[in-house]
């Protein structure tokens, strides 16, 4: 079985494919073409470091990574399992088949939290085996103390990468006068911008985040009791690539977000529940644009837009396509 390495910090992703349902896929392009990255197989086995850091035990470490792992086992429209196989000496990111999840240190990494890395078969594209460090440069706690990092709501939007998922761009920053920018609020977990120190909202998965689990691994019916939405971002006459696309259920209040994936501004949105949904149109302006895509000819310059009907998604299907035309700033 061939492998291929890539790696994904708490700002880094990897290639989007064409039209992605919903939020952001991971994706690569391998031998034949763009594949999903995704596990092939269930239960998934994972191994915790035997490394602690200051105020958190291996053991606690692991308990906490259990309950993250739990968190998107639990969600009902989603069939994916994971095992815990036990304690391991080794390191994550070394490749020896072993799925690890541990502390490190990575002084050099000053802004990044954690980092998610794979190796996987470059024909198909299933993961074959997923780490997850923590960096011990930051402070963490188990407990929600106010001056470290949650271990929980960090560990939780990393084990949404290893199951391949990306960001999401569903939340509002704003910048600091020392530089970098601070969470005002976010309706993903997968946002790539922690909240700050003592934070713990991030345990709790939002519609967004369950979208993107299902639609990856659905259960039997999940795909005839849902719909999407598609269409075109347009700006001038031509295709907007890596437009943020939000689909608000006026029924429920959920968000679930995607992006326009191609030169022709084209996106789809799945695992909506039925209903009439608004769609708003926004520029990737609310964290660093290699956090979602690492492809040139992104587009920033346009203004916000709202579609000009709204979109009524059948159970089972698809609304038909439309454009939602932008205008530059």
């Amino acid at each position: 079985m061939m492998r291929r390495h890539l790696a994904l910090a708490l700002c880094a992703v990897l290639a989007a494919a064409t039209p992605a349902s919903a939020y952001l896929q991971l994706s690569a392009t391998l031998a034949g073409g763009v594949k999903s990255i995704k596990w092939g197989r269930s239960p998934v086995r994972w191994f915790s470091s035997n490394a602690s850091a200051p105020g958190v035990t291996a053991a606690q470490f692991q308990q906490t990574m259990n309950t993250a792992f739990g968190t998107w086992e639990a969600v009902p429209t989603a069939d994916i399992t994971f095992q815990f196989a036990g304690f391991t000496g080794a390191p994550p990111g070394e490749d020896d088949g072993l799925s690890v999840l541990g502390f490190e240190g990575h002084g050099d990494l000053d802004r990044t939290l954690a980092a998610t890395g794979f190796s996987i078969d470059i024909i198909t594209g299933s993961i074959i085996e997923s780490d997850v460090f923590f960096n011990t440069t930051f402070d963490w706690s188990v407990s929600g103390a106010a001056n470290a990092f949650d271990l929980q709501s960090v560990a939780t939007h990393e084990i949404g990468h290893f199951l391949g998922l990306g960001h999401s761009l569903l939340g509002e920053t704003e910048m600091q006068a020392g530089g970098g920018r601070r969470v005002i609020a976010a309706a993903s977990v997968m946002f790539p911008i922690a909240f700050s120190r003592g934070v713990t909202s991030d345990r709790e998965l939002q519609p967004d985040d369950v979208a993107g689990v299902s639609v990856t691994y659905p259960v039997g019916n999940f795909a005839q009791e849902t719909g999407s939405i598609q269409g075109r971002v347009r700006l001038g006459g031509k295709g907007v690539f890596a437009a943020h696309v939000i689909a608000f259920n006026l029924r429920t209040g959920d968000l679930v977000g995607g992006f326009s994936l191609n030169a022709e501004g084209e996106f789809l949105i799945g695992g909506l529940a039925p209903g009439l949904y608004a769609v708003r149109v926004e520029p990737l302006d609310d964290a660093d644009t290699d956090s979602f895509f690492d492809e040139p000819g992104i587009d920033v310059n346009f203004k916000v837009a709202l579609s000009d009907r709204l979109v009524a998604v059948p159970a089972g299907g698809s609304a038909p396509s439309f454009d939602v035309t932008v205008q530059p700033k």
